[in-house]
C-alpha cells in the first residue's frame, strides 16, 4: 500500500510516499480502507518532533481519517466489515490502510461524505469535549472563538451555536469572518483592526465573554484575559501563534475565572494515563450527538481543498502558510 513516511524529524518536504506493507491487525482493532485523511497544524509539529505525541522514527503521520472497515479482529464484536467510519488514531493516517482500535472507529451517517467525516475524530471531538464536558457551556452564554475560520475554530462556532450560545468570532480578514458568519457566528471581529478586547466588552455590555476558545495562544490569550466575564472559563486548546502563554494566577483569583485544559488524546487512549471507565461510551455518545447535529444541518464541516495522497506536500504547504479556511484533506484516489 502507499503511505507517507517520515524518516527524520524536520520538514514535511523531506517525507515521501512509499510502498509499505499494510499495518498488522492487533487485538481489539479494525482495518480501514482509507478514503480520506485530514491534515492539521498538529501534524506539522509531529513531523518536526515538537508534539507530545511524536512517535519514534520512522512513522506515518495522520490522526483523523475516514473509510470503510475491511477486516475486524477476532475479539471485535461491535463493528462489522463494510461499515463506513470516521476513525481517530495516534499516527498512521496518511496511508491507504490503517489499523485502528475499534473503540475509536465511529460509524458515520449515509449522508456524510468521507472528507467531512475526517473532522470528527479529533477536531469536532475536541470542540465538544472543551465546550460540553469541560466548560459546561449553557444556552444564552457568550462564547468567544479565536481563529474562527480554521478547522478547530469553525467546529467551536458550530458546536457553540448548537448548544444555544451567542458566538463572537475573531479572525484576521473579511473572507475568514464571512465564513465564520456562514457557520453561525453572531458577531464578527477582525483582530487586525486594533485587537478585540474593546469590541467584546461593547458587545457584552461591559461584562465580557463567558467562555473563550483559544487555539491561537500568545498575545491573543493575554488579551482574552482582559475581556472575560466573572466566573468565565478560558480554554487554551492550541498555540498556533507559536507562543505558549503564562497565566497570571492573580487574574484567575480576582476575576473568579477558570483556565481549562483538554487533551483529547486522553479520551482516545493515546496519553500516558489509561482510559477511565466510561470514556469509550462517552466518546460514542458525543459522536452520535454531533452526527445528529450534522444531519439536522447544524454542523457543516468545511473542506478547503483536497489532494491525492501523492500530493501531500501541496496540502501541507497551505496549512503551514496559514492559508486554510476549514480543513485540507488527502484522498487515496479510490
Amino acid at each position: 500500500m502507499r503511505a507517507v513516511v517520515c524518516r527524520t524529524y524536520g520538514s514535511y518536504r523531506d517525507m515521501a510516499v512509499e510502498d509499505v506493507p499494510p499495518p498488522p491487525l492487533g487485538p481489539g482493532e479494525v482495518r480501514v480502507a482509507v478514503k480520506a485523511t485530514a491534515i492539521g497544524f498538529a501534524n506539522l509539529l509531529v513531523i518536526e518532533g515538537k508534539h507530545q505525541n511524536t512517535p519514534p522514527l520512522p512513522f506515518t503521520p495522520g490522526t483523523e481519517t475516514a473509510g470503510i472497515v475491511t477486516e475486524v479482529a477476532d475479539d471485535v464484536t461491535n463493528i462489522a466489515t463494510g461499515t463506513r467510519v470516521a476513525a481517530g488514531l495516534p499516527n498512521g493516517g496518511f496511508a491507504e490502510q490503517v489499523a485502528v482500535k475499534a473503540d475509536n472507529a465511529f460509524p458515520i451517517p449515509d449522508s456524510m461524505d468521507y472528507a467531512a467525516a475526517t473532522q470528527f475524530p479529533t477536531i469536532y471531538g475536541t470542540g465538544y469535549g472543551c465546550l460540553v464536558w469541560r466548560a459546561h457551556m449553557q444556552p444564552g452564554e457568550v462564547l468567544l472563538v479565536h481563529g474562527a475560520a480554521g478547522g478547530s475554530g469553525l467546529a467551536a462556532v458550530e458546536i457553540g451555536k448548537a448548544l444555544g450560545a451567542k458566538v463572537i468570532a475573531t479572525a484576521g480578514n473579511l473572507e475568514k469572518l464571512e465564513v465564520a458568519a456562514d457557520h453561525g457566528a453572531d458577531h464578527l471581529i477582525n483582530y487586525r483592526d486594533g485587537g478585540f478586547r474593546e469590541k467584546v466588552l461593547e458587545l457584552t455590555g461591559g461584562r465580557g465573554a463567558d467562555v473563550i476558545y483559544d487555539p491561537v495562544g500568545g498575545d491573543t490569550f493575554d488579551e482574552s484575559l482582559r475581556c472575560i466575564a466573572p466566573d468565565g472559563r478560558i480554554i487554551p486548546m492550541g498555540f498556533a501563534s507559536g507562543g505558549i502563554p503564562q497565566i497570571p494566577a492573580n487574574i484567575l483569583l480576582v476575576k473568579n475565572i477558570t483556565a481549562i485544559g483538554l487533551y483529547w488524546g486522553y479520551y482516545m487512549g493515546w496519553g500516558r494515563q489509561p482510559r477511565q471507565a466510561g470514556d469509550v461510551a462517552r466518546l460514542h455518545a458525543a459522536m452520535q450527538e454531533m452526527f445528529r447535529w450534522f444531519e439536522a444541518g447544524d454542523i457543516r464541516p468545511l473542506t478547503h481543498a483536497t489532494f491525492d495522497l501523492a500530493d501531500f506536500a501541496a496540502g501541507m504547504d497551505l496549512v503551514a502558510n496559514r492559508q486554510v479556511v476549514g480543513k485540507v484533506v488527502l484522498t487515496t484516489g479510490d
